[in-house]
């Protein structure tokens, strides 16, 4: 829900510039926050005809990072897709120019409808519940299937060696996280368990998956959809910070995270995913079935790769939680329980990493 405006704006200066760029917003306006994009904050425009539009704006400020907060990078692949058939809000504009409002900002449409946190679905039918997932999973697949020149985004980001970079990123990453001290007991934040051997698990070209460059969201889940308001389809994505250029089982990972740790003791609120549990819950094998059918490849020779791989990654972003904490940037004793996942997650990225040694051989043999 959108209320109180919590990061101000120059509204009237906001509203100068619709007025001379985006016909379709009637002026005046009025302007609510979002609670969520905290990232970059999020405003609902609700123009003086009563349609609403919402605009994406960098945080105000001296910002940390500089890969971070990309709203044009956001607005451009938004943009890129509005014509294809996957399921995107209409972008209407990007305003680089700083002096309107502090920092880059975009408008796109509002869509009304469902965004559910919990991704069993609650309180949906058996029937809406299977064609609610269904649905996500084919506009992934839609997503995947898109040839990045055929829609301007040939430089969105590099076409090949995804899983080659995010390797080299995530060894140094790790490496600089494991060396934090901290500041009371003095002892450092250590390496991931079997840190040596995943590593050149991961860099072993004969067991990596074929390569391959599409579109991808980056964070590809239940809870960034907008589902119609009484009909089970997806009517739009959202949180596009984080895409790229890359590999799309990285996607595919990431949307399965719920089925792949339904038994895991770290997550005991994904019961609902353990088979048979929840009603009209399809399984994994029969959502990377309708996924392949759209998407015009078979990801299931290198699906446990790729879950080994996800885990990885969420070890180590558990284990910068640690490091953050470590060094009390992060203080908050949510923060130190959080860093203490990496133990687990680590545990379960290595069970996962076996299975994968294991198809690999099996794939060899075949």
């Amino acid at each position: 829900m959108a209320g109180i405006v919590r990061q101000p704006i120059d509204l009237e200066a906001l509203m100068r510039y619709i007025s001379g760029n985006i016909p379709e917003i009637k002026t005046p306006i009025d302007l609510k926050q979002f609670g969520f994009g905290q990232s970059n904050p999020t405003y609902q425009i609700t123009a003086s005809d009563g349609r609403k539009f919402v605009m994406r704006k960098k945080p105000p400020g001296k910002l940390v990072s500089k890969t971070a907060h990309q709203v044009e990078r956001e607005y451009k692949v938004i943009h890129a897709l509005e014509h294809t058939d996957v399921s995107v809000p209409k972008a209407y504009c990007l305003c680089e120019d700083v002096s309107i409002i502090g920092t880059a900002f975009y408008i796109m449409s509002f869509l009304d409808g469902r965004i559910i946190e919990d991704a069993a679905l609650p309180g949906v039918s058996p029937e809406d519940r299977t064609e609610m997932w269904h649905d996500a999973i084919r506009t992934l697949a839609k997503l995947h299937r898109i040839v990045p020149k055929d829609v301007g985004l040939e430089n969105y980001g590099r076409l090949s060696g995804f899983y080659d970079r995010q390797v080299k990123t995530w060894t140094t990453i790790c490496k600089a996280q494991a060396e934090q001290v901290d500041i009371d007991t003095k002892e450092s934040v250590g390496e991931i368990p079997h840190m040596e051997d995943i590593l050149d698990f991961f860099k072993d070209k004969k067991s990596q998956p074929e390569d391959r460059g599409t579109p991808i969201h980056g964070d590809y889940k239940i809870d960034n959809l907008v589902f119609h308001k009484t009909e089970p389809r997806v009517i739009g994505i959202l949180d596009w910070e984080m895409s790229t250029i890359g590999h799309p089982l990285s996607d595919l990972a990431n949307l399965l995270t719920p089925y792949n740790m339904a038994n895991s003791p770290i997550a005991p609120d994904l019961v609902a995913f353990q088979p048979g549990k929840t009603p009209g819950l399809p399984t994994k094998d029969t959502l990377v079935k309708w996924y392949a059918e759209v998407a015009g490849w078979d990801p299931t020779p290198d699906l446990t790769w790729g879950v080994a791989f996800h885990f990885f990654r969420a070890t180590a972003i558990y284990q910068g939680i640690a490091a953050r904490y470590a060094v009390r940037q992060a203080s908050s004793e949510k923060a130190k329980l959080n860093g203490e996942i990496r133990i687990p997650m680590g545990k379960l990225a290595w069970e996962c990493l076996q299975k994968a040694k294991a198809n690999v051989g099996e794939k060899a043999r075949l």
